[in-house]
């Protein structure tokens, strides 16, 4: 690892920690957010030449303390503010030395915020990235994605949300929120929904460094521990989830030697200490379902019938239609494609519309052996996505089949 590289990891890691002590101070979020960005890129234009200072996070609290001090000082209308701050006294070094990630992190996934400006401002303010290239991860303009971080940090400060961890209720209610917004930025790094990129490694990669964070801060807490499970279980199939140019390479067709084992054994092992304390899930659950894919030799050695059961039980739990089509497809491979069509009926309303459903449509009738449906089916789901990947590998489905049938003498449709 370069210098510069080994400079880069240790600002995204001191980043939020010094920007949960400048908010505990001022009780700013938006200033102190901009403060802790101007220290960071001084750290980053001194470090890498001057060397890394005996204290990086001192040295990153005072240059942002000062930085604060002076947007107060050139804001009038702040001037109370910084009175208040001068009768304070001058900070410590480390203030008081605790390690603010964590209150930050609940603080960013506000229930407040929409899902997408908790994972902008999270991935900001938290994961350490730029504006620019959480813009460029989800394919908006960067003016759009900065309105959207500052409505959020907006909406923080109108809420009057004391910074501090929150208790009883509150606390389930916010860690409910956090996990969910881990959840959406992996899923979007591991399957991007847009562009021409199958992965977006960053926001996967971010996400599971978030929930390692959550999880060596919240130990006993089971759906912690089955979230992290679930990245590590479900990443550890990426090496294989695409071909040399970048194509799709859908579960049954992957090469399995590719796939992480040493990311298997620590996802099963977290999930087997999670389940062994007996309150079960939803991210347990879909844990559990990863495994049984992860620890199958092939498609055809797979568990299905245990895979069906859980999906059962996590439709139950969240009444998601995603899970009911996930469960579909279980019940085609335990009971035939005829049982899994059926199961698809009741998703024509509440997924109307969205390519995965045609998707699983098309790929139960080629198992049922209609291929005219499975064909049109596969054309209407490349038509409904917009990630070139699975465009580009629906589309490929179509035109196997049509060749298929051409090449058996049968009459392909128009």
């Amino acid at each position: 690892m370069s210098a510069g590289a080994g400079v880069e990891d240790l600002l995204r890691e001191q980043a939020p920690q010094v920007l949960g002590v400048l908010v505990r101070r001022f009780g700013d979020f938006a200033a102190a957010e901009d403060a802790v960005q101007e220290a960071l890129i001084a750290a980053a234009r001194h470090w890498p030449a001057e060397g890394v200072p005996a204290n990086p996070r001192g040295w990153l609290i005072q240059t942002a303390v000062r930085k604060m001090t002076d947007q107060l000082r050139s804001d009038q209308a702040r001037r109370r503010r910084e009175d208040a701050a001068a009768l304070a006294g001058p900070p410590a070094v480390d203030v008081t030395g605790q390690d603010d990630t964590l209150i930050l992190l609940f603080m960013c996934c506000h229930p407040a915020l929409t899902p997408a400006s908790a994972i902008a401002l999270t991935l900001r303010a938290v994961g350490g990235l730029t504006t620019a290239e959480i813009a460029k991860a989800f394919l908006v303009p960067e003016a759009t994605m900065a309105q959207r971080i500052s409505r959020a940090k907006q909406r923080i400060k109108a809420s009057g949300v004391p910074f501090g961890m929150p208790e009883g209720e509150e606390r389930a209610e916010r860690l409910r929120s956090v996990l969910h917004v881990l959840y959406l930025v992996f899923n979007e790094g591991y399957a991007s929904s847009t562009g021409t990129d199958l992965h977006r490694t960053e926001l996967s990669g971010e996400a599971i460094r978030l929930a390692r964070m959550m999880h060596a801060t919240l130990p006993g807490d089971g759906e912690v521990t089955g979230l992290l499970a679930l990245m590590l279980l479900t990443d550890a199939r990426r090496p294989a989830r695409t071909g040399p140019g970048g194509e799709l390479i859908p579960l049954a067709g992957q090469d399995r030697a590719r796939w992480d084992r040493e990311l298997i054994a620590e996802g099963t092992a977290l999930i087997a200490g999670a389940l062994a304390q007996g309150v079960v899930g939803e991210y347990q659950v879909q844990a559990m379902i990863a495994a049984v894919h992860d620890e199958a030799a092939s498609v055809g050695n797979t568990d299905w019938a245990q895979i069906l059961t859980l999906y059962g039980l996590l439709e139950r739990m969240t009444g998601n239609p995603m899970v009911a089509l996930n469960r579909a497809i279980a019940a085609a491979m335990v009971h035939g494609p005829a049982a899994g069509l059926k199961l698809l009926e009741p998703l024509d309303g509440p997924l109307a519309g969205h390519y995965r459903l045609d998707a699983v449509r098309a790929h139960l009738f080629e198992m049922a052996g209609d291929t005219q449906a499975a064909m049109a089916h596969y054309r209407a789901a490349a038509a409904r996505t917009t990630s070139i990947p699975e465009q580009q590998y629906l589309t490929t489905q179509a035109a196997r089949l049509r060749a298929e049938a051409a090449q058996s003498g049968a009459r392909p449709p128009a």
